[in-house]
């Protein structure tokens, strides 16, 4: 068990992991070249520490000791404790769910290994979306709607990003990912594993969502653009299916995220 430990100075380097939050570019920069991320909230901490992940500390305000009790006595990492005006001064924002942890990230699988077995059945490609909020909630969609694994391109935001981990409500934990190096050649890798590889657009040759879910592809792949340009046209044109997903009262698409859980739905695979 940690001891929690008072901090009073702001500048005191052991609060370092936490210092300027809301700098994004900032903390894009930083956070993989230093191997952590940012947990915030009593749920979205346990789900990290229940995926397997280590703590390098815990920063919380006095009220959530009791709270965090158990996952104090089970850490093996310091707690700081700070009143919340201090953690708002080192973090650049009110904490209002008065806890936060810095975690160890784990090495990325290659795609190959992570396509690899037959239980992997379902993959979610994004493709450039740069908005961390949709990549959250895109996660929080594949982990409730029965998605294997995430493939994401190298323009992608973090899903380890805070308010990735935040809105997807620690779903980023469940759900296997990497991010591949070379797009869209790796629409080869996916290939190679048996998967067909769909792309979510508008365009001429393609067919409906539901159509494509009564062929119940035994490997599918899901590829998901922007909202402002869409998928690229070399993804288009390695895609083996263009896929829509109809629409009335003249809206011709859906935000990523919506448009993700409706795919994801609709192509959920029948029993193994």
């Amino acid at each position: 068990m940690s001891e929690p430990r008072t901090v009073t100075d702001p500048a005191d380097p052991r609060l370092a992991d936490y210092t300027g939050l809301t700098d994004v570019e900032l903390r894009r920069r930083r956070e993989p070249a230093e191997g952590l991320f940012i947990a915030e909230g009593e749920k979205v901490i346990r789900r990290a520490v229940d995926a397997g992940y280590r703590m390098r500390s815990m920063l919380l305000t006095p009220k959530w000791l009791d709270v965090m009790g158990d996952v104090i006595a089970a850490a093996d990492a310091p707690v700081h404790v700070v009143e919340p005006a201090l953690a708002e001064e080192v973090t650049g924002y009110h904490v209002h769910r008065g806890a936060l942890a810095s975690m160890q990230r784990r090495p990325l699988p290659g795609a190959a290994d992570l396509l690899r077995g037959s239980t992997v059945r379902r993959v979610a490609v994004f493709e450039d979306i740069v908005d961390h909020a949709n990549i959250g909630a895109a996660f929080r969609n594949a982990a409730a709607l029965g998605v294997d694994a995430v493939l994401l391109t190298p323009r992608c935001a973090d899903p380890f990003y805070r308010r990735a981990v935040k809105v997807s409500m620690g779903a980023v934990f469940q759900v296997p990912w990497t991010r591949m190096e070379s797009w869209p050649a790796d629409i080869a890798t996916l290939r190679e594993a048996g998967f067909t590889v769909a792309a979510l657009c508008l365009s001429d040759r393609a067919i409906t969502l539901d159509a494509l879910a009564a062929r119940q592809d035994e490997r599918l792949a899901l590829v998901f653009g922007t909202e402002g340009d869409g998928l690229a046209a070399r993804t288009l044109a390695a895609a083996d299916e263009h896929v829509r997903i109809p629409m009335d009262a003249g809206v011709d698409s859906l935000n990523v995220a919506a448009a993700s859980a409706v795919a994801f739905y609709a192509t959920r695979p029948g029993p193994a």
